[in-house]
This record gives C-alpha cells, structure tokens and sequence, in this order.
C-alpha cells in the first residue's frame, strides 16, 4: 500500500503576483497568515477522516514574499496533533546543517509522546541562502546545492554531524561528545564541576553522568522517543547519489524532489545500500517520491488550477532556483508556462484519469512506498483542496497501490 503524505507550509494567498506587490511583505499580514491558520483544522481532520497517512511540516525562514511561510514547525506538528486520531505528524523537515541537534532531539521526542508514535522526523540539508546561512553563522554552515563544492562538502559533513548526535540523544541514554562544532558536557576534556545536584544526578541521574571526582562526565538528553528505538527518519533528497546511499546506509527515507527517471536510476542503489547495511527491504519501498498534482474536470481545468495554485510560486520561486527555468519562464504566457511545469517531472495536471495514469507510469519505474504531495495551501483554497485529496485518495491512490504491494509490517527502521 502507497503510503500518502501531505507537505504543507503554508503559502500564502494572494490573487496574482501584482497583488504580492501591492501587499509587501505579505509575508507578514496578519489577515492573510491568519486565514491559513484558520483553515488548518478542517484540513488535518479531513486527512485523518480519508486515511492519508501523514502530515508534515517544512523549516524555511524570512520569505517575506508569503511562498514558504514554515518558521516554526514544532509547533505546527504539535498543534495538528492535537487535531487528529490516525495521522502520523512529523517534518521534511528540519535543516540540520544550521539548527541545534539537541534542541531537535527534544522537541521530536516531546511529540513522539504527545502522538504516541503517530511521529516521523525529516531532516534536510538546507539550500536557501538567505536564510540559511543567517542561521548558521555560528558553526560556519551556508547554504548550498550539491554542487561538491568546498561550502557544500561542509554543509554536508555539518549535516551528517548533527543528525548523528539527534541519532544518540535519541537512543543513548547518557553520552559524551567531542568535535570541532560541539563538546558534550562542556567542557569536554576537564568536566563540569560544581554541577550542584552532583550528588543526586550520581546516585538517581544517568550511568556514567557524574563521576567520583564529582565532574559531569555525559550528559542525558530527556525524554527518550515513545517509539523504540526512535521515530521514523526521512531525509528531503533532489536525488543526489550521496544523499541516496547515505539514507540507504542509516535505514532512513529518502524523500525524492526529482524526475522519475531520476529517481528510478537512483532507487536501485538505495536498496542495495540499505541491504547490505541488513535493512530486509524491496525495489521501492522505504522510498518517497514528490509530486505536485492538479486533478480537473476536464484536461484544461486541470490546466487551470496548476496556474492558479501553482503557477506563481513556479515561476517567482521555483524557477529562480533554476536558471534554464527562469531564462524560459521569462515573459511566457499561460500556455508556455503549462509546458514549462509539465516537463520538470513534478507538476502534473488534467483529469483523473490522465492524472493516475502519468502516476502509474511512474509508479512502474520506482514503486515507491511513499508519495508526498504538495497542494501549495493557502493559495489553493481550503475546500479545494479536500476535494483534491479525496480524488487522490478514492481514484488515484488504489491504481498505486496494485502496484507497490508491500507486506503489512513497517520497513525496518
């Protein structure tokens, strides 16, 4: 069974671009932010009512231009939580080349409790400059694509750094840690001393925290995850083959923001790695693709609502992220501009059939186990929104289904 996750951030609503403009920052209105808000619990109770499996949440900052307003996703997890009974609740996800590994380790296990295991975890390396590297100034991370340039071999190696101290606060119950960004207790090589409940953490704290100098020796990250050994981990991948055999290696998720050919070339590899690290897993599973679908009730008014929905943000956010876009996208009309989404690979629009049929097409290339969808809500309403799920759900979803068969039980962790 396809397992269905919705990504939101949310986006926020403006009529056309001219009015992005008239209302600068947007990003900042509190009437237009608010509405998002408002519309989130029908649709957390919507996804739980039609059994998508889950919902996440995406850090990104300062986008004053109202496209990814996500700056503080513990609390919207923790929020649609409250709103639902079934719905896993996590992130795609927190960018660990810049946060603080410990502050993550915490908040994600708080909600690991708070859902009793209805929680996953996604962690990204972060590639928005503006505000990433305002964020990570103090442990020297930028933000980067996967160009193998020096900023982006360190981004990397930060990034692999800070989810493996996530990995240990999760799963150990004390721990001590010495590196060029970190030193757990600080200070490291000497301890802490005149730690004033010394007495008590040696006899009630964590083996090994306090030693018989009375110096703080490790230190005991609380609460341990409600999930054993810990949540489900995805990783947010454009498909590189570092990031695929890194999430293979770990068990991890790779969350693919590609083509499928992309992705079908890379899956293979992933599941090899995975297998030769004992994760017992098939051709797709374990594997998430993204997708951006526009169902219509007819091929044009799919069309129709791709512009509406999607249109601004491809092109005023999208698009300058890719220069071949941007030079393509620049004066195009609504025709061009359908052609130019459609041939990324991530945008699909027209009507249920011809939606379901590009996703089996794919689905026969990788059969992942998981599809993320993006409906960039608020820009698409509310209801509409609902009604795209309950086609995907009721229509589309089965057709996938038949195809990526997998056993019941979860893919090893």
């Amino acid at each position: 069974m396809v397992k269905v996750v919705v990504q939101m951030y949310p986006m926020v609503r403006a009529e056309s671009p001219a009015e992005r403009k008239e209302l600068r920052p947007i990003g900042r209105n509190r009437e237009r932010y608010q509405e998002a808000m408002d519309g989130m619990p029908d649709l957390i109770r919507a996804m739980d009512d039609l059994g998508v499996w889950g919902v996440s949440s995406i850090e990104h900052h300062f986008h004053s231009e109202g496209y990814e307003v996500g700056p503080s996703i513990g609390i919207n997890t923790g929020y649609w939580a409250g709103l639902s009974k079934r719905l896993n609740i996590g992130s795609l996800g927190y960018v660990m080349s810049v946060d603080d590994p410990i502050r993550v380790a915490e908040e994600t296990a708080v909600l690991d409790h708070m859902t009793k295991g209805r929680c996953f975890v996604g962690f990204a390396r972060g590639y928005q400059s503006r505000w990433t590297n305002v964020l990570g100034q103090k442990i020297g991370s930028v933000a980067t694509l996967s160009d193998k340039s020096a900023s982006d071999e360190l981004n990397r190696k930060i990034f692999e750094e800070q989810v493996d101290i996530v990995m240990k606060a999760w799963t150990e119950d004390a721990f001590d840690y010495k590196s060029d960004l970190w030193e757990y207790p600080y200070p490291h090589d000497t301890g802490l001393e005149d730690w004033f409940m010394g007495d008590v953490t040696r006899q009630m704290g964590a083996h090994g925290e306090m030693d018989e100098d009375g110096k703080l020796r490790k230190i005991s990250v609380v609460p341990a995850p409600y999930t054993r050994p810990h949540p489900k981990v995805f990783i947010a991948s454009n498909a590189s083959i570092e990031t695929v055999e890194y999430a293979g290696a770990r068990g991890f998720i790779p969350t693919y923001f590609s083509s499928i050919d992309r992705c079908a070339d890379y899956g293979p590899r992933y599941t090899e790695v995975a297998n030769q690290n004992g994760y017992n897993i098939a051709h797709g599973q374990n594997q998430s693709i993204v997708r951006w679908p526009h169902v219509g009730e007819s091929h044009d008014d799919g069309a129709q609502k791709m512009l509406d929905w999607s249109g601004d943000i491809f092109q005023n956010f999208y698009g300058p992220l890719f220069p071949d876009w941007t030079a393509k996208a620049e004066g195009a009309d609504d025709k061009k501009l359908i052609e130019l989404m459609r041939q990324t690979g991530l945008f699909q629009h027209g009507t249920v059939s011809e939606v379901r049929d590009s996703y089996v097409a794919q689905w026969k290339q990788l059969p992942a186990e998981y599809i993320t969808l993006i409906y960039h809500y608020a820009q698409c309403p509310k209801d509409d929104m609902i009604d795209q799920l309950r086609i995907f759900m009721q229509e589309i979803k089965p057709a996938l289904d038949e195809i990526a068969d997998f056993p019941d039980a979860e893919a090893a962790e």
